[in-house]
């Protein structure tokens, strides 16, 4: 237990270190409309997608259904909720992509390969072999957690639809517009996060924390560059909306 939490807070001073040099280097991520060829070899944008968000699918739910701690409804409650999250964004999300000319570095599809595979190993590994609480799934945190949940995953879900929307049969980028679109430029993340942040207050656990805080670390220096990307490429992108928290950042 000692060293598992010791590689839990390993794995947030990673993600802490990774959120500090990526905003005060500026530095992109080269996928999605960062896209470049000078991280190497490229691979189409779906099938990457679909790579490096299988281990997560995988991981996490077989070492949680496996392992010889006691099984419990909140266990079950994490799994379905993992599932949902994953299944879509692995099985779904990538194959809604509307252009077929995208590509992403094989580099960022193995970066995304250890991270989902790390994260799902914490938090399928906690869950199947260290679990001892035997909570009721009726209890204020799990409540306002579930909520907090599908909220994000709401939010997350319509303005992911709304950007494939806009490039329905063309490559070029537009303004979105409507919705969270038009206090912030990446609802998108913004849903994700808070997906997370019920995640976190479900599960009440080390690796559930660590693993918003990789997700927070990750998205708010993404939501930076596409602001910053809008207000380059755009003239009259709206000057007054924030990057990804409404009102606020």
């Amino acid at each position: 237990m000692i060293g598992f939490n010791y590689f839990n807070y390993i794995w947030i001073a990673i993600a802490v270190v990774t959120f500090l040099i990526l905003v005060s280097f500026n530095i992109k991520a080269p996928y999605g409309r960062h896209s470049n060829s000078k991280w190497g070899p490229m691979v189409s944008n779906k099938w990457g997608w679909f790579l490096m968000e299988l281990p997560a699918l995988v991981l996490m739910p077989a070492f949680s259904l496996s392992g010889p701690a006691p099984k419990n409804n909140l266990t079950f409650l994490l799994i379905g909720l993992w599932l949902i999250h994953y299944g879509f964004r692995t099985l779904i999300f990538p194959f809604k992509l509307k252009t077929t000319t995208k590509t992403m570095p094989v580099f960022i599809v193995i970066c995304a390969l250890v991270f989902n595979g790390v994260n799902g190993f914490l938090n399928g590994y906690y869950l199947g072999f260290l679990n001892q609480d035997n909570e009721s799934i009726l209890t204020l945190n799990v409540i306002i957690g579930i909520g907090v949940f599908f909220l994000g995953m709401f939010i997350n879900r319509i303005s992911d639809r709304k950007l494939i929307s806009l490039r329905k049969n063309q490559d070029k980028y537009l303004i979105p517009n409507g919705g969270l679109f038009n206090y912030i430029s990446c609802p998108n993340y913004f849903g994700e996060i808070l997906e997370w942040l019920g995640f976190m207050l479900i599960a009440w656990n080390l690796p559930a924390v660590t693993f918003f805080i990789w997700t927070f670390s990750n998205l708010i220096p993404r939501s930076l560059n596409h602001h910053k990307w809008y207000l380059d490429n755009f003239e009259n992108y709206p000057k007054n909306r924030k990057a990804v928290i409404p009102f606020v950042w």
